[in-house]
């Protein structure tokens, strides 16, 4: 049967393939048709003639896929041509090495072809005489591969589609594709498709061309079966048995719509909610059943009676129903509450559920008791109140216990610097100081209310306003207000103004509290006044300041009336009433009482500064003087814990006042004076003599020092001039001990100073003062 296939197939797509031979130089010339077979004669001349082509075969055919263990013969090159010897090549696509011809012409296949591989292999002809001259000229053919079923179809996925519920018929799914290798032109190629059949019947069905998976009812329901899962098969050779066949998997989700009705899980629900529950929330949830899916479920529902102004009912996410509070609940007033709700949705298609949905559902709510804060009368008090007046009854707050225990309410404000009181019982309102509206127009403050004796409380928020009374005295406004000297009689100089702190309407009359030679107030009766020029001469060089007393009546009630002194400067002015030189007048000054006020506190404060530091002088003053009456202060003592530097150190005092006393020759010792050496002089004791050592005598500077030491000490009133540098010791370590001789008496002295000369140099001038060879040897310093 196959081998009939392969040659019917052969036989209807056999073709001619005729060669086509030019050479580079001549156009071409059509060929007369001699029968059925193309026949071109060649005539050869050197350059003016073209050849024509002689080549006579039929069309080359090569099943594929066919076995060539030996080559076998697919055809033969022929030519018109009348030659007893010759020979042929071949050139092209597989020459030499898939095809190969002989000296006859006949071609041969040495292998076996894939069309999917290649489906035709082009190639070009020549033929030789025995002298190897070209006979025929080059001529193209072509071997065609014919196709054999030799592939199968081939799915490239397995598919996933989706379509919703109750779809009508022929609602497209999805479309699957298979792809076979073999020729599509020929049956090989062409597949048909078709859905393997189980023993369910399926809703769906497939185009046996296209592919397309369509919907063959319009029953789909989701909640029955949620998924299909079909077999597809493809098959090639146009579905017949002997075809090919490929098979893939379809799975189909049914997607949900709105096709059932909510329905009550419960007919009663039984509900407790507290009394004091806040507005807008939940109480409870009357929860539903519904086969759909959350997203396209869609309830409405209804109170049927009154009691829909006190409950509402929401959707909640997952749309059940959401009983909320509209209105406040009162146990004392009413305790049950019992109505019906109904549940129902607009369904695009008919129900499946229609017969078994319970719609309706009795909902019974019990209001729990519990105990309250105090409940006011109003959410917010207002209150008007005259200003500058005490008011022993504003008007009430009033508050209650919503419980049935009605427990005393006991009132208060909880601002302490409230201007407004309360009764603690009765809620009365009453002003603790005169309120001045100018300061504060409105109070603000809170009233507690709190059960007795320390129960729940609550607070509400109460304004006073005060009300203006015309307490205030009128003000003027005016400019600066200057005459000028050749202002004439009636000359306006000025207009006044005035304003009132009072919030009352006020007209101003505008008058002269005083005779005024210079100058009159005319009043217009619409709460301003002009200032005319009454009689002049008016002169820039009089001393004379010019000012009126204005008086100012506001028409309110009770008539409140001001005086203002108004000063008025004179002016030298031009042709055009400009002022170009002006002498100041004595301006109109006005001091607030809080400016006053602060005023006299700062002067008050600065006196008490004075007073506190003049007192602080005199007791430092007594302090002093005590001090220096007890003898304890006389000097001032500078210690430094170093060695002394000696002759060499001149930062700790100054010598300046010794060397002058050494170079003006008053105290130098001299033969006729019997003074005292200038040092205290230590006497050397005899090399080899155990004599006592010599007393010391004092010299002219010990003399000055003991005056000087002596009326220091007797004078109480002078203060300490003089800085002693203390060099206590010279160092712990040293023999010599302490060198101050501040502690030493001021007689003389039993010590031998001679040791002072093996100490060195820095101690030389030292050994020079205090140690002698002789009494009677002096050194002048």
């Amino acid at each position: 049967m196959m081998a009939w296939l392969q040659m019917w197939t052969m036989a209807i797509t056999a073709l001619s393939v005729s060669l086509a031979v030019s050479d580079s130089h001549f156009p071409l010339v059509e060929a007369q048709r001699l029968g059925e077979v193309e026949i071109v004669k060649k005539e050869t001349h050197p350059v003016l003639f073209r050849q024509k082509r002689d080549w006579i075969w039929n069309s080359l055919y090569v099943e594929e896929e066919k076995p060539a263990p030996v080559p076998y013969k697919i055809g033969q090159l022929k030519s018109s041509q009348r030659v007893d010897v010759k020979s042929f090549k071949i050139e092209g696509e597989g020459a030499n090495t898939i095809f190969h011809v002989d000296n006859k012409g006949d071609l041969f296949v040495s292998r076996s072809l894939d069309r999917e591989e290649k489906n035709a292999y082009h190639l070009t002809a020549t033929m030789y005489d025995g002298n190897n001259q070209l006979i025929e000229d080059s001529g193209e053919f072509v071997v065609q591969v014919t196709d054999i079923n030799d592939n199968t179809p081939v799915f490239p996925k397995t598919y996933n589609g989706s379509i919703m519920e109750r779809s009508t018929i022929g609602t497209k799914v999805i479309e699957v594709r298979a792809t076979d290798a073999d020729d599509p032109t020929t049956a090989n190629g062409e597949l048909k498709y078709s859905l393997i059949q189980d023993r369910a019947i399926s809703p769906f069905e497939i185009h046996s061309t296209t592919g397309v998976i369509s919907c063959k009812t319009n029953t789909l329901d989701r909640e029955t079966q949620s998924r299909f899962v079909l077999v597809v098969k493809a098959q090639d050779m146009r579905g017949m048995a002997s075809g090919s066949t490929s098979t893939t998997s379809v799975t189909i989700s049914i997607t949900d719509a709105n096709d059932n009705y909510a329905s009550f899980t419960r007919r009663i629900y039984e509900l407790q909610v507290p009394e004091d529950h806040k507005l807008n929330e939940k109480i409870g949830t009357l929860e539903l059943e519904d086969r759909d899916e959350v997203q396209n479920k869609e309830p409405i529902f209804t109170i049927l009676n009154e009691n829909s102004k006190m409950f509402n009912i929401e959707l909640s996410p997952n749309k059940d129903g959401n009983l909320m509070l509209k209105q406040a609940l009162d146990y004392e007033t009413k305790s049950i509450y019992t109505f019906t709700v109904q549940v129902r949705e607009n369904l695009r298609f008919p129900a499946d559920n229609k017969n078994s949905a319970v719609t309706t559902a009795q909902v019974n709510i019990k209001v729990l008791d519990v105990d309250e804060a105090p409940l006011f009368s109003q959410p917010i008090y207002t209150f008007n109140v005259m200003e500058e007046r005490m008011v022993n009854n504003i008007g009430s707050v009033k508050a209650r216990d919503p419980d049935r225990a009605n427990k005393t309410i006991r009132y208060s404000i909880l601002d302490k610097d409230c201007p407004i009181g309360i009764h603690p019982f009765t809620g009365q309102l009453s002003t603790q100081r005169t309120l001045d509206r100018e300061l504060e127009a409105t109070h603000m403050f809170q009233v507690k209310a709190q059960e007795e004796p320390s129960g729940l409380e609550s607070f509400v928020k109460v304004n006073i306003i005060v009300q203006d009374v015309n307490d205030n005295k009128p003000e003027l406004n005016v400019d600066e207000i200057f005459v000028c000297e050749n202002d004439r009689t009636n000359t306006v100089i000025g207009t006044l103004r005035a304003t009132d702190k009072d919030d009352q309407p006020a007209t101003f009359t505008f008058s002269l509290a005083s005779d005024n030679s210079n100058f009159s107030i005319r009043d217009y009766g619409n709460s301003t006044a002009d200032i005319m020029v009454k009689e002049g001469p008016f002169n820039l060089d009089d001393p004379k300041d010019y000012s009126l007393d204005v008086r100012i009546s506001d028409g309110g009630s009770p008539l409140q009336i001001s005086i203002t002194k108004l000063a008025i400067k004179s002016c030298r002015c031009d042709a055009r009433r400009i002022p170009t030189q002006c002498k100041a007048g004595a301006r109109r000054m006005g001091v607030s009482v809080h400016a006053l006020i602060a005023i006299l506190l700062c002067i008050l404060t600065i006196l008490v500064i004075v007073i506190l530091f003049v007192m602080r002088k005199r007791y430092q003053k007594d302090s002093l003087a005590s001090m220096k009456n007890s003898g304890e202060i006389h000097e001032q003592l500078v210690t430094y814990d170093e060695e002394g530097g000696g002759e060499m150190d001149t930062n700790g005092y100054d010598v300046s006042i010794l060397s002058s006393a050494c170079h003006d020759g008053s105290l130098l010792r001299h033969p006729d004076h019997q003074h005292p050496s200038l040092y205290a002089m230590v006497q050397k004791a005899p090399p080899h003599h155990h004599l006592a050592p010599p007393t010391a005598c004092k010299g002219d500077m010990a003399v000055m020092i003991e005056v000087k030491k002596d009326e220091a000490d007797h004078d109480r009133d002078g203060f300490p001039y003089d800085t002693l540098h203390v060099y206590g010791y010279e160092g712990p370590e040293s023999l010599a001990e302490s060198l101050s001789s501040l502690g030493t008496s001021s007689t003389g002295s039993n010590l031998d100073y001679d040791f002072l000369n093996d100490w060195g140099p820095r101690f030389r001038t030292l050994a020079e003062l205090y140690g002698v060879d002789g009494p009677e040897y002096y050194h002048q310093y």
